[in-house]
C-alpha cells in the first residue's frame, strides 16, 4: 500500500502538552492464567475518558500465555486487540472468526453483546501485543456487534526522516488511519522513532491524550518517559485572560526519541462525559442496564 514520505515534515505543533504523570503498570493475569500488565485502570477511567482499560502483554515463556481467554462476553464498548508478535485465534457467537498475526489489529464492537473467545495458535515464541477498551456513547450501547480483522498490510503509514508511523485509528500528517470513529474520534498510532527522532502530533484541546513506551525512551517537553511507562498529558487550560491569543497554548504533543531510539503508542480520544457503571466485562450507564447485562447473559439472550 502507499506509504507516504516526507523527508522534511513542517512543524505542526506550536507548544507540546507536558506530562502529567507518569503510570507503571500492574502485573495481573486474566483468561485462563494469561499474564499481562494492566497499564489504564479502572481509577484512570474518568480521567481518560473515553478510554476503559490498556492491558500490555508480552512473553517468551508459553506458560504466560497458552491458556488464552476462553468464551467470555462483553456489552457496551469496543476493544482493539494490536499484535506485535504471536498468533491469536479469535471466534466469536455472531459468527466471526478470525486469526490475529503480528502487526494485524481486530476492533470488535461488542455493542448489545457478544460471546467470544482469543486462543493461542502457537505452542511456543513470543507472544506481545496490546488490548485496548473504548466506550460507546449511551445511545449506541445496544447497537448490533460488529467485527473488523485488519491485516498489517491495510494499516497506512506514514514515513519521515527516522519516523515510521502506524495509524491504526484516525489520521496523522495528512494519512487517515483504518478505523474512524464519530463519537469517540480516537487517535492510535504506533510510533517508532529512530535514536535523536521527533514526531509532533497536533490534538484537539478536547482530547484526552496518553502515550505508553514499549521500546527504548522517550522525553516529552523535557519529562522522560522510560518502556514500561504510560505518560498521561496534561489538557490545554482554556485562557480567558485580556488580550488572550485565540488557539494559544499547547495544539499537540512532541515525542522526542533518546539514544536507544523508542516505539511507543499514541492514543487520544474525544471524552463522552457519560456515567460509567462497570461490572467485569460489561460497561454500560446505570447499575440497572448492568443488573440488565448479567440477566441477559445468564439468560443467554447475548448475540
Amino acid at each position: 500500500m502507499d506509504t507516504p514520505t516526507s523527508t522534511d515534515a513542517p512543524a505542526l505543533v506550536n507548544t507540546s502538552r507536558t506530562v502529567e504523570r507518569l503510570v507503571q503498570g500492574q502485573a495481573t493475569s486474566d483468561g485462563a492464567g494469561v499474564k499481562l500488565v494492566r497499564v489504564l485502570t479502572q481509577d484512570l477511567q474518568r480521567r481518560l475518558d473515553p478510554f476503559l482499560m490498556l492491558d500490555a502483554f508480552g512473553t517468551q515463556n508459553p506458560g504466560d500465555y497458552i491458556g488464552g481467554f476462553p468464551d467470555h462476553p462483553h456489552r457496551g464498548f469496543e476493544t482493539i486487540t494490536y499484535m506485535l508478535e504471536g498468533r491469536m485465534r479469535h471466534r466469536d457467537s455472531a459468527g466471526n472468526e478470525g486469526l490475529l498475526v503480528p502487526g494485524s489489529v481486530q476492533w470488535m464492537t461488542a455493542g448489545r453483546g457478544v460471546i467470544h473467545s482469543e486462543m493461542p495458535e502457537q505452542q511456543e515464541g513470543a507472544m506481545e501485543g496490546f488490548q485496548l477498551w473504548l466506550n460507546l456513547p449511551g445511545k449506541t450501547k445496544m447497537q448490533p456487534p460488529w467485527y473488523r480483522d485488519i491485516a498489517s498490510s491495510e494499516i497506512p503509514e506514514w514515513h519521515a526522516e527516522g519516523v515510521t508511523v502506524r495509524v491504526i485509528a484516525g489520521a496523522t500528517h495528512g494519512v487517515a488511519g483504518a478505523v474512524q470513529r464519530a463519537d469517540t474520534e480516537p487517535l492510535y498510532l504506533d510510533v517508532h522513532l529512530a535514536p535523536g527522532a521527533r514526531f509532533e502530533q497536533p490534538l484537539p484541546a478536547t482530547h484526552n491524550a496518553f502515550a505508553y513506551v514499549y521500546r527504548g525512551g522517550l522525553a516529552v517537553a523535557g519529562t522522560a518517559v522510560r518502556r514500561g511507562r504510560m505518560a498521561i498529558f496534561a489538557n490545554p487550560r482554556p485562557d480567558f485572560s485580556v488580550g488572550a491569543t485565540a488557539g494559544a497554548g499547547p495544539d499537540g504533543v512532541v515525542l522526542e526519541a533518546g539514544d536507544e531510539g523508542a516505539k511507543a503508542i499514541l492514543i487520544a480520544g474525544r471524552p463522552l462525559r457519560e456515567p460509567i457503571a462497570q461490572h467485569g466485562p460489561f460497561v454500560m450507564n446505570t447499575q440497572q442496564e448492568l443488573y440488565q447485562a448479567v440477566e441477559d447473559f445468564r439468560a443467554g439472550r447475548l448475540a
